[in-house]
């Protein structure tokens, strides 16, 4: 037998209590509403994740039945259906389906036959993967880095419990309620706030630090792959009693009583927090239930509503992108016993045994327990700053063409290079919307013009093989219609053929990589300005963000350049390591170019599809080494006849400006833009002061 006829024993696992409690609870509660597991790489994560279908008991559905339909509730627009009410039963074992994050939009709604559904008139269903997971779990590993298409479709089905497919006047609709599981590492990027808000918990993960610990993952995993069978045997009895202990949780919860006083400190804990909307507290509430149900017991503790806290609320009090997500403990106890009512006595069974409850085995997760044991849970284990690339060399010279060896470009002791106290980054702002030029065909986005499968339908044209994708209807109508007597039609349907379907072209948006070439020379420190450059360049990375671009940083300083960050999704990553940047030295502008050339070939290699936008922070001005600005500028040169889209944010200040970044930017092929007019409020700034009789200021567009 392979190892997948085997799955990875829930018991088997060590440590990640707070994983495997989250994930227990929604198997108590399906109402809790699903986990999101955050955490670096290696962590046992999914791992996790698929031990968990193994503990859900069978699910009773209708025989032949595509869309898992209950037989004693039939979803009454079930494609396959109506079901008669005495229509056979069948039992079948829980069902996890895994969402691929490059998987298309049908693979995942459905697909429906159009050519059937013009020749015949009927609608040719085929299931996608919400069909699949109905009434039970949908798992998207890495989904930090699903597609915008397929997360909007999440949303939609998660929000109503119903995918519909609208597909050329052709309707379908059919229940998908499931319990959605994610995985993510922070490093590669944050989530949308809309998906991360349909998570009912969250827990982040890090590998232990204890030796023992590690041992003995090592071990078990050896174990594991050496004899699958053998080792899932081996916990097969710890696996049947959680399993019993589950169902004991299922038959309690519904007598489980939420008392006045805990939804007093639910609902006051939330608005402590801030957190937005309502669906904080009926998930807090729910979770708080399902643990009571957990422990044995028909009564809700302040016990419960503190571990529905921690597990509900770390990842809803984020107020930007760049805040880690966590929960201060203090204020949180603070916040319950303030809204403690008189002490209550649990109620149930107190067999003694602790945390583990009846029948749970040493291996079920802790619930309650005093605070002072427990660990830190506010604080993301994925996260970490390490050193930067490596240095160019002198501005003199070329950059090396690896572009992820390491830099000591920003380390301490260079020659040439005063290093200055890191400044604090001055309050973001909405940035202008730069773009790159052209029509590009990326990865979805929100940035640049790009043909993608979605968006508004700009024409059509003829497939070259390979899966359909969206139908141009007038089109393929058009290119049948002169052949309809030819091929003998008579009946109502058109006649049509493989050669008549026509594509239709869409237009929308792409997602870019944005360089950025930050001047960290003593010239940006010696005016104070190091704060505002940070200011805008934090700004400018928040809009990334926003319109789902993979973001890389490069700075200069002293006598070379080096990659502080190489390009990710992880914008978060990219401000910690600006925040923390040091300034000083000489301004080898020429080695940053430079650097930045080399960054944007390997990546070409790497994502041939997206397009890049240059934006290099500086003043212009160029020191060190022979001949620095003429160099700079054959450096410049350079990345226009590459076609390197480019934005040079003229950093200069003073009554006497030189105009060396503009210069630049001329020579880069692209647009100048100063940090005042970088600001999205800029020209209504200008038109305010012209109103206003105070003169007006003329600057370049970006």
């Amino acid at each position: 037998m392979t190892t997948a006829d085997h799955p990875y024993p829930f018991t088997a696992l060590v440590g990640q209590d707070d994983l495997r409690l989250a994930l227990l609870l929604n198997a108590v509660s399906a109402r809790v509403g699903g986990v999101l597991v955050r955490g670096e790489k290696g962590t046992a994560k999914s791992t996790a994740v698929r031990a968990l279908t193994a503990l859900l008991p069978e699910a009773d559905v209708v025989a032949g039945c595509r869309f898992s339909c209950d037989p004693a509730a039939p979803d009454p627009r079930c494609p396959d259906g109506p079901h008669a009410p005495a229509q056979a039963a069948s039992r079948r074992p829980a069902r996890m389906v895994e969402l691929p994050v490059g998987a298309s939009e049908d693979r995942l709604v459905g697909a429906l036959d159009i050519e059937r559904a013009l020749a015949e008139g009927v609608k040719a269903f085929e299931p996608g993967l919400l069909a699949a997971a109905h009434r039970g779990i949908l798992y998207v590993d890495e989904v930090n880095l699903l597609g915008d298409h397929l997360v909007d479709l999440l949303l939609d089905a998660a929000a109503m419990g119903v995918s519909s497919v609208e597909r050329e006047g052709v309707s379908v609709r059919h229940a998908a309620r499931f319990l959605l599981v994610g995985t993510m590492n922070p490093e590669e990027g944050e989530l949308r706030p809309q998906l991360l808000d349909r998570f009912g918990l969250t827990v982040e993960v890090a590998a232990s630090r204890e030796t023992d610990e590690r041992v003995e993952v090592v071990r078990r995993r050896m174990a594991y792959e050496d004899d699958p069978a053998a080792f899932a045997a081996r916990f097969a009895g710890d696996e049947a009693a959680l399993r019993s202990r589950i169902a004991e949780a299922r038959a309690l919860l519904p007598r489980v009583v939420l008392g006045d006083t805990a939804l007093r400190q639910i609902a006051a804990t939330c608005a402590a927090f801030e957190v937005d909307g309502m669906r904080a507290d009926l998930v807090m509430a729910r979770t708080a239930t399902a643990l009571a149900a957990w422990a044995g017991r028909e009564s809700v503790l302040a016990e419960d509503v503190r571990q529905a806290a921690l597990l509900a609320l770390p990842h809803r009090g984020r107020r930007n992108p760049f805040d880690a997500p966590g929960l201060d403990e203090d204020k949180l106890d603070e916040v319950l016993d303030e809204n403690a009512g008189p002490e209550e006595e649990p109620e149930g069974p107190d067999d003694g045994d602790g945390p583990d409850g009846p029948g749970g085995g040493g291996d079920v997760p802790p619930q309650g327990g005093d605070p002072e044991d427990r660990t830190d849970r506010g604080e993301d284990g994925g996260s970490s700053d390490a050193p930067g690339d490596a240095p160019t060399g002198p501005a003199d010279a070329p950059a090396p063409s690896d572009a992820s060896a390491p830099s000591d470009a920003e380390g301490k002791g260079r020659a040439g290079a005063a290093e200055q106290p890191a400044a604090s980054a001055s309050a973001p702002f909405r940035t202008k919307k730069l773009t790159v030029p052209g029509l590009g065909e990326g990865a979805a986005g929100r940035r640049s013009r790009a043909r993608t499968a979605h968006g508004r339908t700009t024409g059509s044209y003829r497939p070259r093989g390979g899966a359909l994708g969206s139908l141009h209807l007038a089109a393929t109508v058009r290119a049948a219609a002169p052949y309809q007597k030819a091929r003998g039609r008579t009946g109502a349907g058109l006649v049509v053929r493989k050669d008549d379907l026509r594509l239709a072209s869409r237009e929308g948006r792409e997602g870019n990589l944005v360089l950025f070439v930050v001047d960290a020379s003593g010239s940006m420190a010696a005016r104070q300005r190091m704060g505002a450059v940070k200011g805008a360049v934090l700004s400018l990375l928040l809009d990334a963000y926003q319109r789902r671009d993979k973001v890389g940083l490069v700075t200069f300083r002293g006598r070379e350049a080096g990659l502080a960050l190489p390009p990710t999704s992880s914008v978060d990553t990219a401000a910690a390591r600006l925040e923390s940047l040091p300034t000083g030295g000489r301004t080898p502008l020429a080695a940053g170019l430079l650097k930045a050339r080399d960054v944007l070939r390997i990546e070409r290699l790497r994502d041939p599809a997206r397009r890049a936008l240059l934006v290099v922070v500086t003043d212009g001005r160029a020191t060190g080494g022979p001949e620095p600005l003429p160099l700079a500028r054959r450096a410049a040169g350079l990345l226009a006849a590459d076609g390197t889209a480019s934005v040079v944010v003229d950093c200069e200040t003073g009554p006497v400006r030189l105009g060396l970044a503009a210069d630049l930017a001329g020579r880069l092929g692209g647009s100048a833009v100063t940090l005042d007019e970088l600001r999205a409020d800029a020209l209504a700034g200008l038109v305010k002061d012209v109103r206003g009789g105070q003169g007006s200021t003329t600057g370049r567009a970006a």
